[in-house]
């Protein structure tokens, strides 16, 4: 499978959408009010050769749809003519999204024989049929994307209920993980791709649980070193360590702080 580019050339099989004009794009990547005055749809799909080498673009009031000679069609519409909120588009902006093969064989053909017959059909006809496509595309990417979304979350809570289930286990990781959950490792860590991944991950609700029972006045006769092997560290040291560089402090002035206040 082809890997998404960037939001200026998308690979194949990838859609970006785009807001016009700088305040809208802030909106769009910050969140805001701004809307914006129009939405670009971005995808490269395959169009017959000679237009595609030469370049084509037809301009209407509410649309325009452009063909970059590197292949990459430019659908831009009006944003107050969609029936989509440029709130509810938030998912899919500025970002490559993954569209599946009969949606892009729709939208190619569509392109095609817009361009092929455009110069001899009504203009306003036109506009609304490219206003319909972006439409369609926007609709049909926004809710794949959505159960995408829902479902790696799904998954990303399984995940977690089981690290929290396990911590106690010095052998648990990501392979483990993976095997419980039935998932590839690969498909482990594209649930935990925000940058903190599974291993940083698993050490953070180690080091939350100790933290529990560090300042559990029931739990103040358990050594450092119970507690320790209670959260799966290899070692009472492992732990003080790792414990430190997470707190700024040991598991004792941790737990005699927490427990003085």
């Amino acid at each position: 499978m082809a890997e998404p580019h960037s939001v200026d050339v998308p690979a194949t099989g990838y859609l970006v959408v785009r807001a016009s004009g700088a305040a809208a794009a802030r909106a769009a990547i910050l969140g805001g009010p701004a809307a914006p005055e129009s939405v670009q749809l971005l995808l490269r799909c395959p169009v017959p050769r000679a237009v595609a080498e030469s370049g084509a673009k037809l301009t209407f009031a509410d649309a325009t749809l452009h063909l970059q000679p590197s292949g990459v069609v430019m659908l831009t519409v009006a944003a107050a003519r969609l029936s989509i909120s440029f709130a509810e588009l938030r998912p899919l902006m500025f970002r490559p999204v993954e569209v599946d093969a009969p949606l892009r064989s729709l939208f190619a053909g569509a392109v095609a024989h817009v361009l092929a017959a455009g110069p001899r059909l009504d203009p306003h006809g036109l506009a609304h049929h490219l206003l319909g496509l972006a439409e369609l595309v926007l609709r049909s990417a926004l809710r794949v994307e959505l159960d995408r979304v829902d479902a790696l979350a799904a998954r990303r809570r399984e995940a977690l209920e089981y690290m929290r289930a396990h911590l106690g286990e010095q052998s648990l990781s990501a392979d483990k993980i993976a095997e419980a959950l039935y998932i590839s490792r690969r498909r482990l860590y594209q649930l935990f791709d925000d940058g903190q991944g599974v291993s940083e991950r698993l050490k953070g609700l180690r080091i939350e649980r100790a933290k529990t029972l560090l300042t559990d006045p029931a739990k103040a006769g358990r050594g450092i070193a119970e507690i320790a092997r209670d959260c799966g560290f290899v070692s009472a040291p492992h732990f003080s360590r790792t414990f430190r560089r997470a707190t700024g402090r040991t598991p004792r002035e941790f737990r005699e702080q927490a427990l003085r206040g």
